[in-house]
């Protein structure tokens, strides 16, 4: 099992040693440089606990994802995801909301890191409604689901399953959520929580009709292929931005210097990665049969917790231990289910390739 994490170990040194330059040369101490690499590492592990689901429904998209499309995303896909969602996004994030190009965004990161975090720490309202409500659409749809044949807790997800039918149903689900939700804070911020909602359920419309229409089109087998890798890869993309919308804000609590948070978080983006690959390796989603459907119950705790954030302050450390305890609950399940029933669980419905009830909602 180690030979999947050697990479990120590898990968972890070269951001630790960054670090400890780094700390070095910003505070010219020992001890100022061990407080940078502490502060790296409890940001990989916090990355990593928030990112047990993200792990489990990568796996559950690559595979059945074409071969080359998967080796793109667990290459190109893991480039974007620790220099794009981690450094870029937050720079262009602070270029937008203060009307500055990237080179000025990234000036004022490195020499003004207090008014760098103030900047993202203010574009929170929408990026809580837009990744909010692009994880509820995941979990929901996941539920809503008539061919999903295998239920974790039956009592919750048979009549969940029985909904599919109604056109739209998850999308009111969360716009009405948001619209309560919105009652208690601020007009001018409510404003810009819905409409950053509404942007994020676009999004994950427009991928689930991208889908649709690419494997809809052409005649031989692999352009069809590649095509629905191409739609499964944006699929993929968009969610990692979502799940990291959280860690990214929540890093300010430990650091405002763009270079440490990038470094810590993208050791965590290197482990999910290897995760990942295990899972799909080893065919672990299919061996524990309620596995996905922890992770997809914890991508619906996070969508919550992400849109309540706008008015209630919750601690990333309880993110993560309500999505590791889902999973881990899930996992119990699965050991036990499979000491009553040995047979080998029927796969449950893909969910990045929509049936009806992706593009109803």
């Amino acid at each position: 099992m180690l030979k999947y994490y050697k990479g990120s170990f590898i990968f972890t040194g070269i951001c630790l040693a960054i670090a400890a330059w780094l700390g070095m040369q910003s505070t010219g101490t020992v001890g100022g440089t061990l407080g940078v690499l502490w502060i790296v590492a409890v940001l990989g592990v916090l990355e990593v606990s928030l990112s047990f689901d993200n792990a489990v429904v990568n796996a559950t998209v690559l595979r059945d994802m074409d071969e080359k499309w998967r080796r793109r995303f667990l290459t190109w896909g893991i480039l974007i995801a620790v220099f794009g969602m981690r450094i870029v996004f937050p720079l262009a994030i602070v270029a937008i909301a203060a009307s500055l190009g990237p080179i000025e965004a990234l000036k004022l990161a490195a020499g003004d890191p207090v008014r760098y975090e103030q900047i993202i720490t203010s574009a929170h309202v929408g990026i809580s409604g837009f990744g909010g409500a692009f994880l509820a659409m995941v979990g929901l749809n996941f539920f809503f689901d008539d061919e999903k044949e295998e239920h974790w807790i039956g009592v919750i997800e048979r009549p969940l399953a029985k909904l599919t039918d109604i056109s739209g149903l998850a999308v009111g689900i969360v716009l009405l959520a948001m619209y309560v939700i919105s009652r208690f804070i601020p007009v001018e911020e409510a404003m810009t929580y819905i409409t950053s909602g509404i942007f994020g359920l676009l999004t994950y419309i427009a991928v689930h009709a991208l889908g649709v229409l690419l494997e809809g089109d052409g005649d031989a087998a692999t352009g069809a292929a590649a095509r629905s890798g191409l739609a499964s890869f944006l699929y993929l993309e968009v969610l990692d931005a979502s799940f990291s919308f959280d860690g990214v804000i929540g890093a300010f609590a430990l650091s405002n210097n763009l270079f440490i948070i990038a470094l810590g978080l993208g050791i965590g983006a290197m482990f999910v990665r290897s995760m990942t690959i295990m899972l799909v390796d080893k065919g672990t989603l299919t061996q524990y049969r309620y596995l996905e459907h922890g992770a997809f119950y914890a991508i619906i705790a996070l969508a919550a917790i992400m849109l309540l954030s706008v008015e209630f302050e919750i601690p990333e450390t309880v993110t993560g231990l309500i999505g590791a305890a889902l999973i881990g609950l899930a996992f119990w399940a699965s050991v036990r289910s499979n000491k009553r029933d040995p047979e080998q669980p029927i796969e449950a419905a893909d969910p990045v390739k929509p049936s009806g009830t992706a593009l109803k909602d």
